[in-house]
């Protein structure tokens, strides 16, 4: 079993400041949001971003309740620009989910901004999910429904079981162990998480059933921070997205295009990692 003391948000509010006291962060030059649409956001549709005057991007999920509808419908864009970044990312964690949606689209800018300008030593290289190594011998646990990950993980004839929301993965994977109890990765000694278990903070009820010896990656693309928080919880791998042309990336949010053009994909190790040059 995995402990942590300190939460989640408060970790990752707390690299915020340190980052905004230490470099000099662009403000906020645009904003895009989709349409909200009721029960569930289309996948073409999942998130919004805030590009600042550097050409950093900072991405976050599109996940809201409906009674959060009227609030996200009055909100005008480029209210938005011209402030700080910063002021936002101090959001990270309200309880209120606009505003805890937009912190984490300006936290994950901040943190785009340190990224290209090399104050941390990137592998744009390196497969994240490669790094799981997945043999017949292993037991898989995937937290959240990675399809392009399950026939490799079918291939290799390991066990794989499935923690997941959405009662339609039951019904469309009937051959698949899937469920809703994530006490039972304490059989899994590889554990894939989507990043989506930081936005709504439950990766420490995940990482408390792990084994100790278990080896984890968090991978999304809305994982465009530093992984410090997740490393001191136990973290192995951390796969993020870093936008390496911002302009382009917001016509392709907008258009509903794939990102590839616009994108790197970015793996931090733990045993590897350096940490932030400040």
């Amino acid at each position: 079993m995995r402990t942590h003391t300190s939460t989640l948000y408060n970790d990752f509010r707390s690299m915020a400041r340190k980052l905004a006291n230490s470099v000099s962060i662009p403000n906020i030059t645009e904003m895009f949001l989709p349409p909200l649409f009721r029960d569930r956001q289309p996948h073409d549709s999942e998130f919004m971003a805030l590009r600042l005057g550097d050409d950093s991007i900072g991405i976050s999920y599109v996940l809201l309740p409906e009674e959060s509808r009227h609030s996200y419908e009055k909100l005008r864009p480029d209210s938005f620009n011209s402030s700080s970044p910063a002021a936002l990312a101090d959001l990270f964690g309200s309880p209120d989910p606009l505003e805890h949606m937009l912190a984490m689209a300006a936290l994950n800018a901040m943190c785009s901004h340190a990224m290209r300008s090399k104050l941390v030593s990137l592998d744009t290289a390196t497969d994240s999910l490669g790094l799981l190594n997945i043999t017949a011998a292993d037991h898989v646990g995937m937290v959240g429904f990675f399809r392009p990950l399950i026939k490799r993980i079918e291939a290799c004839g390991a066990r794989l079981t499935v923690i997941e929301l959405d009662d339609a993965y039951r019904r469309l994977y009937p051959h698949i162990h899937i469920t809703l109890d994530t006490a039972e990765l304490k059989h899994c000694n590889k554990v894939l998480c989507t990043s989506t278990t930081v936005y709504n903070n439950t990766i420490d009820s995940v990482l408390k059933h792990c084994p100790p010896e278990a080896f984890i990656s968090i991978v999304g693309p809305t994982a465009g921070f530093f992984p410090d928080p997740l490393f001191a919880r136990g973290v192995d791998v951390v796969g993020g997205t870093l936008i390496h042309d911002g302009k382009l990336f917001m016509r392709l949010l907008a258009d509903k295009q794939r990102w590839t053009s616009a994108r790197r994909k970015v793996c931090f190790q733990k045993k590897t990692y350096a940490g932030l040059v400040l």
